[in-house]
């Protein structure tokens, strides 16, 4: 898949779980940009930025705030615009991984700061933060598609109505499950979430 193919399925995940939260969805104007905002304070947290005490940055933990701004990111894209494949050859145009600040919590601030002032999702500055901690665009995809199909996996088990067990047969979480699932399947391949789905579908019944 190219990488314009992989922002298309991506779009589409998050329009099918947009949905899911609302059918009308487009129509609440949902604060999307506010989310990314709390989760940069998060994501700074974990990074580090007390000068009174020794801090070392979790990358990991990191990452995983950057793929969560993504979802709300793409929101922000969808909301004005439903038309998917055209939206993917823009952010695909607009995100260069790459940045000229040693410095990753200025890049940081500099995003969270545009990201207040005019509520909208600035791919190129998402650039740039990826480039400062080092998560790359198949990590980024690897990471936001391996995170929507397990929460439209929870929503099919019965999230909602609490008779989902997290817990599954062998007594480890499903988020334990899913990074072993991703790192068996091919996330290149046109039928990657699908794979993914029936996987996590097929250890959840396993007793």
């Amino acid at each position: 898949m190219s990488r314009t193919q992989q922002l298309l399925t991506m779009l589409e995940l998050q329009e099918g779980m947009n949905t899911k939260v609302h059918p009308e969805w487009r129509s609440q104007d949902f604060e999307f940009y506010r989310a990314i905002w709390i989760e940069c304070a998060e994501l700074l947290e974990h990074y580090g930025w007390k000068w009174w005490k020794k801090q070392s940055p979790d990358t990991e933990q990191v990452m995983l705030e950057l793929i969560d701004i993504w979802h709300f990111g793409l929101s922000i894209r969808l909301q004005n615009s439903d038309d998917h494949e055209a939206l993917a050859h823009a952010i695909d145009r607009e995100l260069q991984v790459k940045t000229d600040e040693s410095d990753f919590r200025l890049d940081l601030e500099a995003f969270a700061g545009a990201t207040l002032a005019d509520q909208r999702f600035h791919v190129d500055r998402f650039g740039r933060m990826m480039a400062g901690i080092g998560l790359s665009f198949e990590d980024l995809y690897r990471g936001y598609v391996g995170k929507n199909v397990l929460n439209f996996f929870r929503q099919d088990n019965g999230y909602k109505d609490g008779s989902y067990r997290k817990h599954w047969h062998d007594g480890r979480e499903d988020n334990e499950h899913l990074v072993e699932v991703v790192s068996e399947l091919d996330a290149t391949s046109p039928a990657f979430k699908d794979e993914l789905y029936n996987a996590l579908s097929a250890r959840y019944q396993q007793r």
